[in-house]
């Protein structure tokens, strides 16, 4: 149940930054541009980017740059929908299925 309710968070996350990227459509007259996490995370709170680069990097230097930066610069929706998408199919349970009356 946990991951399901995660899974629809992130599902929101990503909605949310794709209604963002639609209204900068709008507002740039047809300019399609997506915004990726790493400017939202810049844009909402950088100090805490460059603590998280700054402890990744103690860990090792490598794990910063091809790998981690190969994803914060993906669009934001992308991300979030893909990682939502992923923690709900792992929290999904199938439905139990139902016996007929007759036996």
């Amino acid at each position: 149940m946990f991951l399901r309710l995660l899974g629809y968070l992130f599902l929101c996350v990503a909605l949310a930054a794709t209604a963002f990227d639609g209204t900068r459509l709008l507002a740039d007259k047809g300019a399609l541009a997506f915004t990726s996490v790493l400017q939202h995370w810049q844009t909402l709170n950088s100090p805490s980017l460059e603590a998280a680069r700054t402890a990744v990097e103690n860990l090792s230097p490598y794990l910063w740059s091809p790998l981690l930066m190969a994803v914060l610069v993906l669009p934001a929706w992308m991300v979030a929908g893909g990682l939502g998408l992923a923690v709900y199919i792992a929290g999904y349970k199938r439905p139990r299925p139902t016996l007929p009356d007759g036996i």
